[in-house]
């Protein structure tokens, strides 16, 4: 199963980094975020990747072509020859596709439509957000169900209190984020090929399209309560390299085992 993953936006909210730096190439900790969500689906046994660039595609594009293995796997220098202990990204297949620097999200998935002609489905994503979501029990709920298209909804983290008030201004409640209970789009998209019969040029991903199947029916959400964060601003960020320094690191996955490499095999095939 492919992996389409958007990396075209230039990040307009974190410029700190995103002036020099395509915004999924903002590092946390030894490696880009890009890096962290496609080895996110490595894990799953998710390999084969295709990504849509567009600002700064150079950059993604160089920093592949020289990757080092060395940055995050243990290696022995015997006589000034590396002997790596692992590998990264050695089984990945990774498709670079120039998406057009103004494009929307719905266009950079119709500019990849035919390499996806062979796929019943397939695993779609932005480049900029986190989770410890098992992502198994997600593809296969998806598998059983009639729905096009599904995604992962979390509730937000911010601290921030909803008010429902009168036309007078009087408030008749004050409630926090988590009590009113809110869900928004967390990413983590699934798509049978039926999502391109509803979506136009031009089109956002998740508006027109999405309402196109919520009226037929056809698009689902998978509920994470776990762990979900996405590096949209500099404090976000902030809080992730903290996270990282930390060792809080939920959205590695490869080191918590989730399922043996034969339920892997079977739900990547």
């Amino acid at each position: 199963m492919k992996v389409v993953l958007f990396c075209g936006g230039m990040g307009m909210r974190i410029r700190e980094y995103s002036d020099a730096v395509p915004k999924p190439m903002v590092p946390i900790g030894y490696r880009p975020i890009l890096w962290h969500v496609m080895r996110y689906y490595a894990a799953f046994g998710f390999h084969d990747f295709i990504l849509c660039l567009g600002y700064r595609a150079d950059v993604i594009k160089n920093y592949f072509r020289g990757y080092d293995e060395c940055v995050s796997n243990d290696f022995t220098l015997d006589g000034g020859v590396v002997q790596l202990h692992r590998s990264d990204i050695a089984d990945w297949r990774i498709t670079f596709v120039d998406t057009g620097i103004n494009a929307s999200i719905g266009e950079r998935l119709l500019a990849v439509k035919h390499m996806l002609a062979d796929e019943p489905m397939f695993l779609a994503n932005y480049s900029d957000g986190l989770t410890d979501l098992h992502l198994p029990t997600m593809v296969d709920a998806f598998a059983r169900g009639p729905h096009v298209g599904t995604f992962m909804s979390v509730q937000p983290a911010q601290s921030f209190h909803l008010i429902d008030a009168d036309d007078s201004g009087t408030v008749r409640r004050v409630r926090s984020m988590q009590e009113a209970d809110l869900w928004i789009n967390g990413g983590y998209f699934i798509f049978r090929p039926g999502i391109f019969d509803v979506l136009q040029r031009g089109d956002e991903l998740v508006e027109a399209p999405f309402q196109r199947l919520i009226d037929r029916g056809q698009l689902a959400t998978h509920r994470h309560r776990g762990f979900w964060a996405c590096m949209d601003t500099y404090k976000e960020k902030q809080a992730m390299d903290e996270m990282y320094a930390r060792g809080e690191r939920p959205w590695e996955v490869w080191r918590q085992h989730a399922a043996s490499p034969a339920q892997h095999a079977d739900l990547a095939g």
